[in-house]
């Protein structure tokens, strides 16, 4: 899949802001570091599609971009930005609830995370959060030229086992800075806009 079009559909904070159901999406979650923007940049191979911040924390709406015309992809708040209050973490943790629990046209989150560093709790409370709502199986593993070679199958098998990552599941490593893993990545997006359908959790698991 190539990516010829991507424009800003919706900034929001509360359902009502959020763009009509006429579109699958794919979202994306991380901590406010792990490099999301810069993901987002090299996706669309724009260099400022996404605002890159040296203030981690700072997105505090749910950001949709319509892509090819034909889905969107979801841009949430990162967690685990110490120097965030309390009161300003729970307010973001309560919309991003709302966006994964009531989205019915919302397909897959694409989690990522730092593949230099064992996943932190927050990542596996997050996965697991995904996983009861039938929302995982996809890790975007950034900042993969920040390693070796040697160590990537290493860093790659702590990232499965600590999240609880089923067999199947796929971890992709990426690159914003050396451009790789994009096409893959791009990849597992057409996969999943090619007939996966998912009916929201209520009450329980899937």
């Amino acid at each position: 899949m190539k990516i010829k079009k991507a424009e800003l559909a919706a900034v929001a904070v509360k359902k009502e802001q959020y763009p009509p159901e006429d579109l699958p999406e794919i979202a994306f979650a991380g901590r406010s570091n792990v490099g999301k923007s810069s993901l987002f940049n090299m996706l669309v191979n724009r260099r400022n599609f996404a605002r890159v911040s040296g203030n981690p924390g700072k997105t505090r709406t749910i950001n949709f971009f319509e892509v090819n015309g034909n889905f969107r992809i979801v841009d949430l708040p990162g967690y685990g930005y110490a120097k965030v209050s309390r009161s300003m973490s729970r307010e973001w943790g309560a919309m991003m609830e709302r966006y994964l629990e009531n989205r019915p046209n919302l397909l897959k989150v694409v989690q990522l995370v730092d593949i230099r560093h064992e996943p932190t709790a927050q990542d596996v409370q997050m996965y697991e959060y995904l996983k009861y709502h039938g929302l995982d199986g996809i890790v975007a593993a950034t900042k993969s030229d920040k390693i070796s070679r040697n160590a990537m199958a290493k860093n790659l098998a702590v990232i499965r086992r600590t999240l609880g990552m089923k067999p199947e599941d796929i971890i992709v490593p990426v690159s914003s800075l050396k451009k790789t893993g994009c096409e893959e990545l791009l990849g597992r997006l057409e996969e999943l806009l090619g007939g996966q359908e998912r009916i929201p959790v209520s009450g329980g698991q899937e």
